[in-house]
């Protein structure tokens, strides 16, 4: 992976799920209902309008579709969508558009219609590959579904991501090394490995804490990330972040750009945007809620309800916090330019006799693997 220029991005948030999943913290709603796609199309185009009015003209070099489950939308909503964000901002020929899809919700006809509307690049949500774990995650397909998405994507579409979960209960780091060798052999070239995490406000919290299962304890986590690490290098996809994995050249370009401190506008309920306007780097959030977003979009042109603009030593900090999670590494100098100051050398010094931080040349500054465990008590050491 080469290091490259962070880019401009456009994330568009589906916040429709056909169920929620028990370990999910993500802005996403159950319907039972029909959902008005052409209501929120519009109020996508309307608030990416509004959006346009304060970035300016930019080229966009990279759409993301996520959620929720954006494989629920018609292909004419994706359409729709696309043909928006053409009509506010550049887009070269090339570009990446992903779209989020779940196993269950895919069909032959719908992929067909996804890539004629533009879409390029698939991101499955498969989390495991035996049926018993896919019960407990609260998935909604099985294993031989999750597999005849697999093929129907690679046929389907130039580019192909899926995502797995370890570090579930009971798991063992010869099954997780199995699982894994398995899952590289069914993907295209990219994989996003996840560690099983508790998240406050989802059902797997108060399960959890009720003492209804366990996951591994942090030295058979820490085990499971080496095996992660080992087997996904031994088969040519190495980590290029912390939990992303791809052949050379296959990288995800659109969470390069978060990854990169890159700008990104984000469009639809709950969405997230980060972008300069007026010299400043400013924050953005929408209302989560789906229907009173469409109503504020409807109403005043976006449903952006906060923000900020962030200071120097902010960006700096955010600038640290998502570099390092790349194996590329920060730009020292991006550093001192966004925070007006070096980072310490002494610090640097401490954490390298640690082996949690590297250099890479004379420029950047990378995590180690050891560094990359405990990433955060590394961030903040250095942010001091």
């Amino acid at each position: 992976m080469t290091t490259g220029e962070p880019g401009f991005g456009v994330y568009v948030h589906w916040p429709f799920c056909a169920a929620k999943c028990p370990y999910c913290d993500f802005n996403s709603h159950v319907r039972h209902q029909k959902i008005d796609e052409e209501r929120f199309a519009a109020a996508f185009a309307r608030e990416m309008a509004t959006m346009r009015e304060r970035t300016g003209p930019r080229e966009v070099t990279s759409i993301f579709l996520g959620g929720g489950t954006p494989s629920l939308m018609k292909p004419e909503t994706v359409g729709a969508v696309l043909e928006a964000i053409a009509a506010n901002w550049s887009m070269p020929d090339g570009i990446e558009v992903t779209l989020e899809a779940n196993p269950s919700s895919v069909e032959a006809s719908r992929f067909k219609g996804y890539r004629l509307a533009g879409v390029n690049r698939v991101s499955l949500g498969v989390q495991a590959l035996n049926d018993r774990d896919l019960r407990f995650l609260g998935r909604l397909h099985d294993v031989d579904q999750a597999l005849g998405a697999i093929r129907l994507a690679r046929e389907t579409f130039p580019r192909l991501s899926f995502d797995l979960i370890y570090a579930r209960p009971g798991q063992t780091l010869d099954a997780w090394a199995t699982e894994l060798e398995e899952a590289i052999g069914h993907a295209a070239d990219h994989l996003s490995l996840y560690q099983l995490t508790i998240e406050e406000g989802t059902r797997f919290h108060a399960l959890h804490a009720a003492g209804k299962f366990e996951i591994p304890d942090p030295d058979l986590a820490a085990d499971l990330y080496q095996v992660t690490q080992d087997v996904t290098t031994a088969h040519g996809l190495p980590a290029y972040e912390i939990s992303n994995h791809a052949r050379p050249g296959a990288e995800s370009r659109h969470n390069l750009v978060y990854w990169r401190y890159g700008e990104y506008v984000g469009v639809g309920p709950g969405a997230h945007g980060r972008f300069v306007e007026d010299g400043r780097r400013i924050v953005t959030f929408t209302e989560k809620m789906p229907e009173t977003w469409a109503n504020l979009v409807e109403a005043k042109g976006h449903g952006v309800i906060g923000g900020e603009v962030l200071s120097r030593s902010e960006e700096a900090d955010e600038f640290l916090l998502m570099g390092l999670r790349l194996a590329e590494g920060i730009d020292l100098a991006r550093y001192e330019q966004l925070s007006g100051k070096p980072l310490s050398s002494k610090r640097i010094a401490v954490l390298q006799d640690e082996a949690l931080v590297a250099p890479v040349g004379n420029s950047r500054l990378r995590a180690t693997s050891t560094g990359m465990i405990v990433l955060d008590a590394v961030v903040a050491d250095l942010a001091r």
